[in-house]
């Protein structure tokens, strides 16, 4: 299905036309009735003779009305250029030309109306001429012009066989799988409650279906959904939609707000864009420069920081970010309208290039301009890797949510590059995953093999200055390590931390226990000097292995470093704060109080004492050991075996 939007100068006979094409009067408002002129959107449909249904959208067309006719102009697939053969063209028709240029809209029809009240032929081809003349070089340079009188009924037939005509060329829009329905209408309905209207895109929206508002993010239900009047179970793309909503107040939406399934559309105060300054500005547009930006049915004011000019002149294109006052859903590929605030005239507009930038831009940088050339022009492998320098790793589903790409095309471009090895999936370190079906609902992170290599170095690099601060301790602990990786990557979450250090470790490049982490490489080497202190005190312990010596003396002599580094390595195992065995003669300990358990049942602190010939302390320290182990289970004042 397709909709058509009008456009041109106000009084040259849009709504007029439509209802005589139709049969529907668009405006719908007493006032607009009364002074004959439109001033909100108004909705039409016509049955064209192949019999498929085409939906019209009533622009105003009226100076006053611009924001208007904006609402409702930016999902249209083709426009009705309306220009009165009497007067020509006129000051809103060439603002509402540039409105749609700069939209890309595809192509559509001009209508010359109020035929009927030219009596010169000479007049009739001047208008047409100077029309054509207009229109070169615009989205409308190849569009028809037809003669057509509302009043009268002439040319109204072959106006209807061009729109035919040109809607063929157009292509459906595609089912992305992620609907957007921007609001341009709220009412409520007696029996029925609230009820929205929009141009669909992007997607399918179905009765029952849970939705969410942006950008507040209000959840709703839809209880009911009409094109033209019909009663629908599922809507499709580019069709004009009623959705009744359950769930949801008529005060908790406006104009200007969007409808989408949940989960995949982030608001945002920023964008990244490719802008294009009207040649027929009045002035430069200077940076920081305060104007009106419209997108969807969307109007925000927004701040223009251009990046790589002082300022645009009349014709120029440039890059740019903008600072929008509040937030709006965007995706990359959208295309808008910036107007400056007073005069309120539009001046450009563009093209997204990036919905969600992670950060503020400086100026002039030569990285930041490539990377805008590459997200604006570049192949869909291009794309992909420079969304994923921007946030890695990156859980698939989010990358295809911004990448703004048919779901179908990211899979496929993933999973080329996976098999090619210049994508990976964190949580596969072996690579038997080389596929990624319905990546937009994955939640497996993905990387590039550059973006792997850099966290892979950063890792090493925090673990090698741990290893020279700390030469004498195994490993850097778990937290210290992920909380440094977090200064580059502040969304490396627990689970997602645990998936990359596993990867590192199946590369051999890393070792992990339960507390802590280090590099491969790493080896824990004494001094001579505390060799020899080492060496004399593990003596001690074998001439006496179960009374040994204490905590703090070990500490007195080797000092705290050498002492832990003997934990660490698991040449000593501390069994409280004060015992320290060799950990041999634990396990020989351990060994002998499972013996005596299997031959007597059980065994106390004073028989452990006996067995070891140690004193209570040690006997003691041992048993709490091995509870904690989950070797034993103390029952009363004996422990049995678990």
């Amino acid at each position: 299905m397709h909709v058509i939007g009008t456009a041109g100068h106000v009084d040259h006979g849009k709504s007029t036309l439509v209802e005589a094409l139709t049969g529907i009067d668009p405006d719908r408002l007493r006032e607009e009735r009364e002074r004959e002129m439109t001033i909100v959107l108004g909705f039409a449909w016509l049955t064209l003779p192949s019999g498929s249904q085409v939906g019209i959208i009533d622009v105003p067309g009226h100076k006053d009305f611009i924001k208007n006719m904006l609402t409702g102009v930016g999902g249209i697939d083709a426009a009705l250029l309306v220009i009165a053969a009497d007067e020509g063209i006129m000051p809103q028709t060439e603002e509402h030309l540039a409105i749609l240029n700069l939209l890309r809209v595809r192509g559509g029809v001009i209508a010359l109306t109020k035929v009927d009240l030219v009596d010169d032929p000479e007049w009739l081809e001047l208008v047409s001429t100077d029309v054509m003349e207009k229109v070169d070089g615009t989205c409308l340079e190849n569009a028809p012009i037809v003669p057509v009188s509302a009043r009268t009924g002439e040319g109204l037939d072959a106006l209807i066989s061009e729109l035919e005509r040109c809607l063929q060329d157009v292509p459906e829009r595609p089912d992305r799988g992620r609907p957007r329905l921007p609001i341009d209408r709220v009412f409520t309905v007696s029996g029925f409650g609230t009820v929205v209207t929009g141009t669909l895109i992007d997607g399918t929206l179905r009765v029952g279906q849970e939705v969410e508002i942006a950008p507040h993010g209000h959840r709703a239900r839809i209880r009911g959904l009409q094109t033209h009047k019909t009663k629908l179970d599922e809507a499709t793309p580019g069709s004009r939609v009623a959705v009744n909503l359950s769930g949801i107040r008529k005060d908790d939406l406006a104009i200007g707000d969007l409808i989408t399934v949940p989960g995949w559309l982030r608001p945002t105060f920023t964008i990244d864009v490719q802008l294009e300054y009207l040649a027929d500005a009045p002035q430069p547009l200077k940076h920081n420069t305060e104007l009106d930006f419209f997108c969807g049915a969307a109007e925000v004011p927004a701040r223009v920081r251009l990046l790589d000019a002082e300022a645009l002149s009349p014709g120029e294109t440039g890059w740019a970010q903008l600072r929008l006052s509040k937030p709006v859903a965007v995706v990359r590929g959208d295309r808008f309208i910036l107007r400056w605030l007073s005069p309120s005239i539009t001046v450009g507009g563009g093209t997204v290039v990036d919905p969600a930038p992670r950060r503020r831009h400086r100026r002039f940088r030569p990285e930041v301009l490539r990377r805008l050339e590459t997200l604006a022009h570049g192949t869909p492998e291009e794309i992909v890797l420079q969304a994923l320098e921007q946030q890695q790793p990156c859980e698939a589903r989010e990358l295809v949510s911004r990448l703004a790409l048919p779901a179908e095309h990211v899979e496929a471009v993933l999973n080329t590059m996976l098999g090619e090895g210049k994508l990976l999936i964190v949580d596969d370190p072996e690579r038997t995953v080389v596929t990624l079906p319905r990546p937009e609902t994955s939640g497996r992170f993905i990387m590039s093999e550059f973006g792997w290599r850099e966290m892979r170095e950063r890792m090493l690099a925090a673990l090698g200055t741990h290893h020279r601060l700390y030469p004498l301790r195994r490993g850097m602990p778990r937290e210290e390590l992920r909380s440094r990786l977090q200064e580059r990557t502040p969304w490396l979450s627990g689970r997602l931390f645990n998936q990359v250090i596993t990867r590192a470790v199946h590369e051999g490049v890393i070792g992990e226990d339960e507390f802590s982490i280090w590099s491969a490489a790493h080896v824990v080497c004494l001094t001579s000097d505390q060799q020899e202190k080492v060496d004399g005190l593990l003596a001690r312990f074998r001439r006496s292995l179960y009374t040994t010596p204490s905590v703090a003396e070990c500490i007195a002599l080797l000092g705290d470093e050498p002492f832990n580094a003997l934990i660490e390595g698991g040449t000593l195992v501390r069994l409280s704060p004060e015992v320290v065995y060799l950990s041999e003669t634990v396990s020989d300990m351990e060994a002998k109080v499972r013996e005596h358990i299997r031959q007597h049942g059980s065994i106390t602190v004073a028989q452990a004492r006996d067995a070891l010939d140690a004193s209570r302390k040690y006997a003691l320290a041992l048993l709490e050991h091995l509870d904690e182990r989950r070797v034993t289970r103390r029952v009363g004042d004996t422990r049995v075996l678990r």
